[in-house]
């Protein structure tokens, strides 16, 4: 890379060797001659390197660096033999040069985030050496950050306008600021790891990783090497010691997707961590403790697990210290044209397909589908969309899916041949229709709700909501020929 070194020293000649210097390396150089000025070219230039004298008119060195050290962003090292506790260096990275090379000024200069420390005189190999290695710590730097623009993304918006899902926002966005347990519940798609990224964002360890482990993706035993690590011989193949996910995850956020699906072993050991805040790798002897704030989510109903001995009570209340629930795409359709434009519009969609509108035809048809996977599912009909159509969306570029066999064969009715159903508008007909749908599936199960919804397919309290909503009666009736 071709970078911006600003050169501040006082002695004429060796500020004019270092220009020198850094114009046969290719890059630009700027000078100045006092601390004073090499603050105003800091904050004028931006520059990516600055070689910097102790010793200098107006402003010392240490002065300098120290200023630049309060009001810039630090840059920390992220290396796998580099402890998270490292320093941190400032931006622009900065080397201090000097005829006073003691160890007290080496150590002062380092606590205020020098980046290396070269004493007078040096050799021009020398330098050119701590300079290539300082630039190439600013490179990997801003790749690391592109990559984690790039990573957070697809979560970074959170767009809604309904006052359920903004009251849930709000409560999330409190929880934020503590280190409290959040537990996030909600149907497949509806954005539990988009809010669970944002609260993050929002709280002090924003600056830590974000770590997220789908439970649901290992076996019992892979699962425990994946969260807690393993010693070196632990098992076949363990050549060194690995840190889990709790470890990678210190100081920041550890997201545990489809907790409810995580083994009743594994259930026991992450209670030891939320309790104790310890753990053991896998094969190890020596307690590990650790800083981790804990989010986890689930699509299932924990307390009917816990009444079928799926999931542990104990846990279930460590875990939801904070419980968000998020409304599914269905109950929130006010936030469908917000969504729609927000798919069609987003930067990344560059490069898919032109500027397109969407049809009231095709808004109609977003509008009237019940969206079983949620925004998820929205967001991929229209980049599906976007690819196949030419300018305008219409009705056939959604390639809305019918619905599946399994539940067809479940309909207590014929919507096309019920003489009922078919005199309604389209609203009315599909309430009609989910009423019957929810009566014979009460029918079937004895009236009961919880053995109802998971034939649904719904959520226990959701159904319920339903029931009161549409006024269907929850016991038989009292003559068995009704």
């Amino acid at each position: 890379m071709r970078a911006k070194i600003l050169i501040v020293d006082d002695d004429r000649d060796i500020l004019l060797s270092l220009e020198n210097r850094v114009t046969w390396m290719g890059h630009e150089p700027l000078t100045t001659t006092n601390g004073k000025d090499a603050l105003r070219l800091i904050q004028e230039e931006a520059p990516d390197l600055v070689l910097l004298d102790l010793e200098l008119p107006l402003l010392s060195g240490l002065e300098v660096l120290e200023q630049v050290s309060a009001i810039s962003p630090r840059t920390t090292p992220r290396d796998e033999g580099v402890p998270q506790a490292s320093v941190t260096y400032t931006t622009p990275l900065i080397v201090i040069l000097t005829a006073y090379g003691t160890i007290e000024r080496a150590v002062q200069a380092m606590q205020f985030g020098a980046f290396d420390f070269v004493p007078k005189p040096f050799t021009a190999d020398h330098l050119t050496v701590v300079i290539n290695k300082a630039l190439a710590t600013v490179a990997l730097h801003r790749q690391v950050e592109t990559l984690r623009k790039e990573v957070d993304a697809p979560f970074k918006s959170i767009v809604s306008t309904s006052k359920e899902m903004n009251a849930q926002l709000a409560m999330a966005k409190q929880a934020a600021a503590s280190s409290v347990t959040v537990l996030l519940l909600g149907e497949t798609g509806t954005g539990k790891e988009v809010v669970a990224r944002a609260v993050h964002r929002w709280s002090p360890r924003s600056t830590k990783p974000f770590i997220a482990v789908n439970c649901a993706a290992f076996p019992e035993n892979l699962l425990e090497n994946e969260l807690f690590g393993h010693e070196k011989g632990a098992f076949t193949g363990a050549a060194k010691r690995e840190p889990g996910k709790v470890e990678i995850a210190e100081g920041g956020t550890l997201f545990l997707d489809e907790i409810g699906d995580m083994p009743l072993t594994m259930q026991s050991h992450l209670l030891r961590v939320l309790q104790d805040r310890t753990f053991y790798r896998v094969g190890g002897t020596q307690e590990v403790r650790t800083d981790v704030r804990f989010i986890a989510a689930t699509n299932k109903d924990l307390k009917q697990a816990i009444l079928q001995g799926t999931f542990r009570e104990d846990l279930y209340f460590r875990l939801a210290v904070l419980t968000i629930a998020l409304p599914p795409l269905r109950e929130r359709m006010e936030d469908l044209p917000v969504l729609i434009d927000h798919f069609l519009n987003r930067p990344s969609n560059v490069g898919l397909c032109k500027r397109v509108t969407l049809s009231d035809e095709a808004f109609q048809a977003l509008r009237h589908y019940p969206w079983p996977g949620n925004v998820r599912e929205l967001e991929n009909v229209l980049t599906r969309a976007l690819i196949l159509c030419p300018g305008t969306i219409g009705p056939e570029h959604l390639s809305l899916p019918a619905p599946s066999p399994s539940m067809t064969s479940a309909l207590p009715v014929d919507p096309v041949s019920d003489p009922d159903v078919l005199l309604f508008s389209y609203h009315k007909c599909m309430d009609t229709y989910s009423q019957k749908l929810i009566e014979a599936a009460l029918r079937r199960n004895g009236w009961n709700q919880t053995k109802a919804a998971a034939e649904l397919g719904l959520q226990r309290t959701y159904l319920t909501k339903l029931v009161r909503q549409k006024q269907i009666p929850v016991k038989p009736p009292a003559n068995p020929s009704d």
